[in-house]
């Protein structure tokens, strides 16, 4: 057990999970709670009928939840991109969704851009170690 590769171990595997999916995932888990709750706000408060209310804020809620599982599609990012356009929309009917969609939707890009970046040089550095410890 001289050789100084094998004190090292095994050359560690990538199997750690995605920050980019964990972190976007997080936004529409709390994105979904913010839109639930903008149901009973729609039918007190801006008089929108109470079906039409249900199927607005909690079928975007479940629509949060959903992608929030299907993050491992490419295609799914952009469905959250399409939801943050969504929940600033609904700031026609409730005003204050204006500000608060525009935060989630900062939140998201900032989740989905950070990602991207921490995942592109976590990739560099496995690069870098392979490049200096073949196996």
């Amino acid at each position: 057990m001289s050789d100084t590769s094998a004190s090292r171990g095994p050359a560690p595997h990538n199997t750690e999970r995605s920050p980019r999916r964990g972190m976007c995932a997080a936004v529409l888990c709390l994105e979904a709670i913010t839109l639930g709750l903008t149901t009973p706000v729609m039918i007190t408060i801006a008089d929108v009928d109470t079906g039409t209310a249900l199927a607005v804020g909690l079928g975007l809620a479940v629509v949060c939840l959903l992608l929030a599982g299907m993050l491992r599609a490419e295609w799914a990012y952009l469905a959250g991109y399409a939801v943050q356009v969504a929940a600033i929309g609904l700031g026609f009917v409730i005003p204050v969704m204006f500000g608060l969609g525009a935060v989630f939707a900062a939140l998201w890009a900032g989740a989905d851009l950070l990602g991207r970046k921490i995942e592109r040089e976590r990739a560099a550095a496995w690069a870098a170690y392979r490049a200096e410890n073949p196996d």
